[in-house]
């Protein structure tokens, strides 16, 4: 008989209290462990290395990024992989958002074991300075105002700059027609020049922009105030209740992983983002570090595919 989804993410915890996998988490690790990510540079990519550089010493063994590609290749292959603790993913939310989009060969909750969620980053709200709105409840009554007249920028197909938008759309009724760009570069280049009025983006991208005033920030799209976007309002404090969009990145390891081996990970993990020296350097990259449970991460993961999955329905979003 099949679990329903929520007990099978439980079973860890409950193994965890009785023992069960205490020998295999003992002699875990007697070989390299590999993380396997998306393509190198980018911020899951960075995120990985972070991770990896980190528990490598206290773990005892070296802990390798393996590259995979982009989208939802590396939860394909993590997913086949064997359950015992040498083989991760990190992930942002991809590898939960792509089955909503397309066919994939996996489950993104049965064929995985959350571990801890690592980081989150929040999106900014930036428009060109020449739109008179200089809040977000006067961008939302200028939109209302002219529907489907002003642009938005999306930098990839279900990206979280597009995802967060849509959001946006749906919860402030309002129409902003999608001028879909092919990366942040080639997007925020379009709304800096004045094509485009309006973005939700990365604070790393915008916040140097906002700046120099080539554009102006509304809001943060986090639910309390960012220390990455110093004195900005959230959303929800400029007049958008229950408004709350976040980049979030963790590790998970294939599914029947033993539950000691999982504890083991996750302690070696939270340990390391609680360090300041390591606080620092994911800041500096435009993201905080986070570090759960994994059943806290485990509901995380379910929260947000409830959200996400009905915002793709709605707005009719499928992988280019």
């Amino acid at each position: 008989m099949m679990l329903p989804r929520s007990v099978a993410w439980m079973l860890p915890i409950a193994l965890m209290i009785s023992g069960t996998g205490a020998g295999s988490a003992q002699s875990f690790p007697n070989k390299p462990v590999r993380i396997v990510t998306s393509e190198p540079g980018g911020g899951s990519d960075i995120n990985a290395r972070l991770v990896a550089q980190g528990i490598s010493a206290p773990l005892g063994q070296p802990v390798i990024i393996d590259n995979r590609g982009g989208g939802v290749l590396p939860a394909i292959y993590v997913a086949k992989a064997t359950a015992d603790g040498y083989t991760l993913l990190n992930s942002s939310g991809v590898f939960w958002i792509g089955p909503y989009m397309q066919k994939v060969a996996y489950d993104p909750v049965r064929d995985f074991s959350p571990i801890t969620l690592t980081a989150s980053a929040p999106n900014l709200l930036v428009v060109h300075p020449s739109l008179p709105a200089k809040s977000v409840e006067e961008l939302i009554a200028l939109a209302k105002s002219q529907p489907g007249e002003l642009n938005y920028a999306s930098a990839g197909t279900g990206g979280s700059g597009h995802l967060a938008a849509e959001l946006f759309k749906a919860m402030a009724r309002v129409n902003l027609t999608l001028i879909p760009y092919n990366g942040a570069g080639p997007a925020l280049n379009a709304l800096i020049g004045g094509e485009i009025q309006v973005m939700f983006t990365s604070t790393t991208s915008a916040w140097p922009h906002v700046k120099s005033a080539r554009l102006r920030a509304l809001a943060v799209t986090s639910l309390q105030p960012s220390a990455l976007a110093p004195g900005l309002p959230t959303m929800v404090a400029s007049g958008l209740p229950g408004y709350e969009w976040a980049t979030i990145t963790g590790l998970l390891a294939p599914a029947k992983t033993p539950a000691a081996i999982i504890v083991r990970l996750n302690q070696e993990i939270v340990r390391l983002l609680g360090r300041e020296d390591v606080k620092e350097k994911f800041f500096n990259m435009g993201i905080e570090p986070v570090g759960n449970s994994p059943a806290e991460y485990a509901h995380k993961i379910r929260s947000e595919m409830v959200k996400t999955g009905k915002l793709i329905k709605d707005a009719g979003i499928r992988a280019e």
